[in-house]
């Protein structure tokens, strides 16, 4: 049976009344030292800072194709990320800019491929939905829909074949967790007792459909009951909670368990990519999540509230930030194109 860490919210609740029933159930908070506080603030102002800076050169036509935004959902990733070990491999979605940041992969490389440009991490031809790291075991970016739930899982089955102790940790949004190949990999998972997390990104509208619109059962970390695979909700807006639960499902899988669903409850500022206008919702809604519920502040409110630093020390980190993102946007506007000659490599041709 899977373990209920929130109540199901209704869908005709809004948006502030489902921020406070997670936050009531949620009332043993999980305590961060002054080190994991600044840790992850710092981590996801980078990734605010530098999706908003990619936001502003999308407008300004420098970034081309598809850009999908993670800002409001920074809490996830960093907390995922502060649970796992080295080579605990990462894949997710075309919404990736935020999971390249958080394992360390330069922020310029990031920025250049957003540019098209030849020193961007997939020598500029993959943009914004095709990044990869093997050096950081990060998988992509991947663009088709729930396409990184069924390449995760056979990560994860590379890692028990080979006898790791690394874990998988696939990503994949609400409208994701629809798509059949989601629940093919559940039952390989399972049957094998693979290493594997599946975290779901829960912002509530996948491309543009509410989740209470477009699922039946929309609690969904309940998906993998059938498949006797344990899940649990999560406020995926504090970032405390986002590493205790990602600890506890990792430490399961990494020991022989086998899969864990950990549904994030989170929330994107922006449209699904830069070109929704995002009408499916209201300007309250938005407004109500940035001003109660944002991670970002409520770890700056915690620090300084328990004195852990002062606000001419943030400032100082928020500057810090603001110059590595310049410095990428920079880095990506003065690099070259790529070759084209380079439409012909890297492409793996197989014969029949």
């Amino acid at each position: 049976m899977a373990k209920k860490a929130v109540k199901k919210i209704p869908a005709k609740n809004s948006a502030k009344n489902r921020a406070r029933k997670t936050q009531s159930a949620n009332s043993n908070e999980p305590r961060f030292s002054k080190e994991e506080e600044l840790y992850a603030y710092r981590e996801m102002l980078l990734i605010r800072r530098f999706e908003e800076k990619a936001g502003q050169m999308y407008g300004m036509g420098l970034i081309g194709g598809f850009c999908h935004l993670y800002i409001g959902q920074e809490a996830v990733v960093t907390g995922v990320h502060m649970a796992s070990k080295e080579g605990d491999q990462s894949i997710t979605s075309y919404r990736d800019h935020g999971h390249m940041l958080v394992v360390g992969i330069d922020p310029k490389a990031v920025m250049a491929e957003l540019t098209g440009r030849r020193d961007g991490l997939s020598k500029g031809k993959g943009g914004s939905m095709h990044m990869f790291s093997k050096e950081k075991y990060f998988y992509g970016g991947n663009g088709i829909v729930g396409a990184q739930v069924s390449l995760g899982t056979g990560l994860a089955f590379a890692n028990k074949y080979r006898g790791t102790d690394d874990v998988a940790l696939v990503y994949f949004g609400d409208g994701a967790a629809n798509q059949g190949q989601v629940y093919e990999s559940f039952n390989m998972a399972k049957l094998w007792d693979l290493p594997v997390v599946y975290i779901i990104e829960n912002n509530r509208y996948a491309m543009g459909t509410s989740l209470e619109r477009g699922s039946a059962q929309t609690e969904l970390y309940r998906r993998g009951e059938s498949f006797g695979i344990k899940g649990e909700q999560v406020d995926g807006m504090d970032v405390r909670f986002v590493k205790d639960a990602a600890a506890r499902a990792i430490e399961h899988a990494r020991s022989g368990k086998g899969p864990y669903i950990l549904e994030m409850m989170t929330y994107r500022y922006r449209g699904h990519s830069m070109s929704d206008p995002a009408k499916y919702r209201s300007r309250e809604e938005v407004t109500t999540m940035r001003a109660e519920r944002d991670p970002i502040e409520q770890v700056k409110r915690r620090i300084l509230a328990n004195k852990l630093a002062n606000e001419d020390e943030l400032k100082q980190i928020e500057k810090e930030v603001r110059a590595i993102v310049v410095e990428a946007a920079d880095f990506a506007t003065k690099s070259e194109l790529p070759d084209a000659s380079e439409l012909y490599t890297d492409v793996v041709l197989s014969e029949l």
